[in-house]
């Protein structure tokens, strides 16, 4: 090993033999303390770390991912406030994410990184727009991270449009049709009747729901933090949820449960939810009861300020899309026989018997 070592060595850079018999490299600079290199000798990562400990920099553990690259960043963005900051639901969404970008370029450097990669990662999810989306959102918050942390000199996310957005309404809002088709097909005394029942009558998320127990419940108000945004919602329970709430079946420590009244995740409620949905033949989602929920409060006159604090929204833009269209309704039913007045105000009559043609004048 000694005779591999070029010489003149490198500067401050030693080396000796363990009581165990083991060679070891360090650096040591002056009377200063000793930094222990790990990495095999004449490897990058063993200049890497001669580097580091030369400007005192932390040495990367082993298996660590290498300086420079994208796993790297992405490491280090986990170990921020930025990141703690997020909610635990978006944190998975985001882990996800990175799974797959770190499988396929983890190891590139991350300052090469460009507009145009992260355009074309985008189009390769374009066939799922949510996808899309998350993705871009996901390497925005990183980036952004990085370009306040000085680790990058520009953010190769600025600039980048969204994927174009689905028509339509998203999640399949449930009718008042498809309640009642689902309440005849999962009677009170079942456990899918809980599920429906919490989630319409809670206006909870689902992944809010699967949490939601007894314990949450003092003096008839159920009180939680939502998962999604972080703010606590007081929710009264309403006695026809109490009804179904006491015929159950629940589990102990929470209202929904599978079928063994143990509480599931909300990736097992969603795919059990979507069965008796279709057993009930109604659309499977729980977003879309959720969505019927603000329906109803919102026609039957719910304000911006109340349907936030049931739902757990902010900003007022949600809430204001349910009071519009529920406001549109109001007045269209208001107003509709206004057609009819102004049709027989603006009408000319027809005259009564027959009309004589007007006498042709002769020279």
């Amino acid at each position: 090993m000694i005779a591999d070592m070029p010489r003149p060595r490198p500067p401050h850079l030693h080396h000796e033999s363990t009581r165990h018999g083991k060679f070891v490299w360090y650096v040591r600079i002056g009377r200063g303390p000793r930094v222990r290199l790990r990495s095999s000798y004449g490897t990058p990562e063993f200049a890497e770390e001669y580097q580091a400990a030369l400007i005192h920099k932390p040495c990367s553990k082993p298996g660590s991912p290498v300086s420079g690259t994208l796993a790297w960043l992405i490491e280090r963005y986990r170990e921020t406030g930025a990141w703690a900051a997020l909610s635990a639901a978006t944190r998975r969404q985001r882990e996800n994410i990175f799974k797959h970008v770190l499988e396929s370029a983890g190891d590139k450097p991350f300052a090469r990184i460009s507009a145009d990669i992260i355009i074309a990662g985008r189009e390769r999810r374009a066939q799922t727009p949510h996808q899309a989306r998350h993705f871009l959102d996901a390497m925005r918050g990183l980036f952004r991270w990085a370009l306040k942390a000085q680790h990058v000199k520009r953010d190769p996310t600025a600039g980048v449009e969204n994927p174009p957005q689905q028509k339509g309404d998203g999640f399949i809002p449930w009718t008042e049709e498809h309640v009642a088709a689902y309440e005849r097909r999962w009677p009170i005394g079942t456990r899918e009747r809980v599920w429906l029942d919490v989630l319409l009558y809670t206006g909870l998320r689902r992944g809010d729901v699967v949490h939601f127990g007894r314990q949450h419940i003092r003096d008839g108000i159920g009180t939680i933090r939502t998962e999604k945004t972080g703010v606590e919602v007081a929710l009264p329970i309403l006695p026809v949820l109490a009804a179904t709430l006491a015929a159950g079946p629940c589990s102990d420590l929470t209202f929904i449960a599978g079928d063994r009244g143990r509480p599931l995740t909300k990736e097992s409620f969603g795919n059990l939810f979507q069965k008796a949905c279709r057993a009930a033949g109604v659309p499977g989602s729980a977003h879309g009861v959720r969505k019927i929920a603000a329906t109803r409060a919102a026609n039957a006159g719910a304000t911006v300020a109340q349907l936030e604090a049931i739902f757990g929204w902010s900003g007022g833009g949600m809430a204001s899309l349910y009071t519009r269209n529920a406001d549109r309704r109001r007045l269209a039913r208001q107003a509709m026989h206004l057609l009819d007045a102004n049709i027989e105000a603006t009408s000319i009559p027809a005259p009564k018997g027959k009309v004589r043609a007007p006498e042709r004048k002769t020279k």
